[in-house]
């Protein structure tokens, strides 16, 4: 009889051992919370949706908001941030930075206090420095590569809702960093604070996508290979992202020239070497690459992979790394600059600048943009009058099986047509006179645009193929 009653004891205490439950309790919120402000939790438990009523937090006795989750097994971890309804108002860390999903394993205590530091809309909004021509496509753009949902932002050139203008686009990593002090982790580039200053100046600009970093996958997803000491190895299906999935929602949704020759990579550190990695990787779909203070040390497959690589098409790289950020970086970049010498990339290809007195941060890296972008862009940045000469035009039939005709325009033998893929890879060049077809059988189903050079005029169509 007592071993009975010792075994359902013990089944007994295996049950209320397995579950557990957890009561968040707000400790400390900014004195700026706007005081009818309703605060949420958003997790991975409940879809991350930011303003779902049955994860409302409540007040006790004391005015101070509370939530009592769901009983889970012990052993369970979950993520989760604190929001006042949206995306827009999500917690930011002391500075206003990017900061990690929180983390929570069931079983490591019943009540836990939370300090909310900040808010993403900084109580109003009215401390963001980001210029009015800077946007959020997505809070929660999709990775199917990844699996993840990443914010995105987007500058558009100060006149692109004024014209009909097409314009190349850079892709940019840390996208937290970019735009916003609010939301930079140590400071922000002033990407387009300089921009809007260049055309101020006269100067063309470009496009330029900000996707932020995945805070705790940061590491993982701008490293195409591990380290043993610091993980990592997503890298190619971040790449993978942005050619393949990235760069056709923008093509499809905004002016852009998508061809090789007018789009780019770019960031610094871990973002410099992923921007090294996706431009010598895919030539086909990039020309230019922004490489700052790489973190070529992170792996030797660097070498034997950017070897491998090779110099297949024209590029245009910029390496910059600062004097004070360690000789080892110093010595990687020019190592780094003698390979891609011996591999091919001439002086018009390559440059390599070693600023004195530069520091691995964002100070560094936003006081060389503008001589960087007047760099790696000279043709399009000092070419205005050639590039704005872009016009729209209608293709039939469209979608197209066999042939495609363009009815508006009267073609000369000089006449110029290239056609591109949705990520930029030319299909298709040849050059055409008078009315004839334009014979796209081999092309792929799929949707493609379409440059035409004629009579010093540039025209931009866009066609599906089935």
């Amino acid at each position: 009889m007592k071993k009975i009653i010792a075994f359902n004891l013990m089944i007994i205490s295996i049950i209320f051992s397995v579950s557990a439950q957890v009561t968040f309790m707000i400790d400390s919120l900014p004195d700026y919370t706007p005081p009818d402000d309703i605060l949420y939790i958003a997790g991975d438990f409940q879809g991350w949706n930011p303003g779902d009523p049955a994860y409302a937090l409540q007040k006790n006795a004391q005015d101070q908001w509370y939530i009592q989750l769901d009983s889970m097994a012990a052993g369970t971890q979950i993520e989760f941030k604190f929001t006042r309804g949206d995306w827009g108002t999500v917690e930011k860390g002391v500075y206003g930075e990017e900061i990690p999903n929180r983390e929570f394993t069931y079983g490591n205590g019943d009540t836990v206090g939370i300090i909310i530091y900040n808010w993403a809309d900084a109580g109003g909004g009215g401390n963001s420095t980001a210029a009015e021509n800077v946007h959020i496509i997505d809070e929660e753009f999709y990775i199917p590569q990844l699996d993840k949902h990443r914010r995105i932002w987007i500058y558009l050139p100060p006149d692109y809702e004024t014209t009909s203008h097409h314009y190349p686009v850079i892709y940019m990593h840390d996208g937290q960093n970019l735009f916003d002090t609010y939301t930079a982790f140590a400071g922000e580039w002033e990407v387009d604070e300089t921009l809007n200053e260049l055309y101020d100046d006269s100067y063309a600009v470009p496009i330029v996508v900000g996707i932020d970093n995945g805070g705790v996958d940061r590491i993982d997803e701008y490293t195409p290979w591990p380290n043993s000491q610091y993980g990592g190895g997503d890298g190619d299906l971040y790449i993978q992202f942005i050619v393949g999935t990235l760069k056709p929602f923008i093509d499809e949704n905004y002016r852009t020239l998508p061809d090789r020759e007018n789009t780019a990579l770019w960031g610094s550190s871990l973002g410099g070497l992923i921007s090294h990695y996706g431009a010598m990787k895919h030539q086909d779909v990039f020309s230019k690459a922004g490489i700052y203070s790489p973190s070529y040390w992170f792996s030797d497959s660097v070498w034997t992979f950017t070897e491998q690589m090779g110099h297949q098409q024209t590029m245009r790289l910029y390496q910059m790394t600062g004097s004070l950020e360690g000789s080892g970086m110093v010595t990687d970049t020019w190592t780094m600059h003698d390979q891609l010498t011996e591999l091919g990339f001439g002086e018009e290809e390559l440059l390599t600048t070693i600023i004195t007195g530069g520091e691995h941060n964002e100070a560094s890296w936003a006081a060389d943009f503008r001589d960087a972008y007047l760099w790696l862009f000279q043709s399009w940045a000092n070419g205005v009058g050639d590039h704005y000469a872009i016009q729209q035009v209608q293709i039939s039939p469209n979608p197209a099986r066999n042939q495609i005709r363009i009815p508006e325009i009267e073609f000369n033998q000089s006449s110029l047509i290239r056609i591109y893929d949705q990520v930029g890879r030319e299909q298709f060049e040849n050059y055409v006179a008078g009315n004839e077809a334009i014979d796209v059988s081999k092309l792929d189903n799929g949707i493609y645009f379409i440059i035409i050079i004629n009579n010093n005029n540039i025209y931009n169509g866009k066609f599906i193929k089935e």
